[in-house]
């Protein structure tokens, strides 16, 4: 669940998914915080998005397997803009195949690309 810390690996989750993000911001990355409905400043919409409930399963799937390992994500509510951007970037600085069901489709994401071609 999006912002959850119940999970006995959470601040191992949370601390990976920090050094992603900077990696991701690296290679040109930017959230895309239109998607938080909120009257808060910047930042906290930020804040807001980065810890989706996809990018806490991402980042979960990639410190438990080996690398190249695919990472396989079902969800059932459609996957957000920014989730989407930043599971194209997570696949291009992984160099790892993921894979999300959402509400209305297979995404396979590779090397930074989306085979829905950003279309969805």
């Amino acid at each position: 669940m999006a912002g959850d810390r119940v999970h006995p690996q959470s601040e191992a989750i949370y601390s990976y998914l920090e050094k992603l993000t900077a990696k991701m911001i690296e290679a040109g990355y930017r959230p895309v915080t239109e998607v938080a409905l909120y009257d808060v400043e910047e930042e906290e919409k930020e804040h807001m998005v980065k810890v989706h409930s996809e990018k806490l399963a991402i980042a979960f799937g990639l410190l438990n397997t080996e690398p190249g390992t695919e990472i396989r994500i079902i969800k059932n509510l459609r996957v957000c803009l920014d989730c989407h951007d930043a599971t194209k970037f997570i696949s291009k600085v992984t160099q790892r195949l993921i894979v999300v069901r959402d509400a209305s489709r297979f995404h396979h994401f590779r090397d930074g690309v989306c085979s829905c071609g950003d279309y969805w």
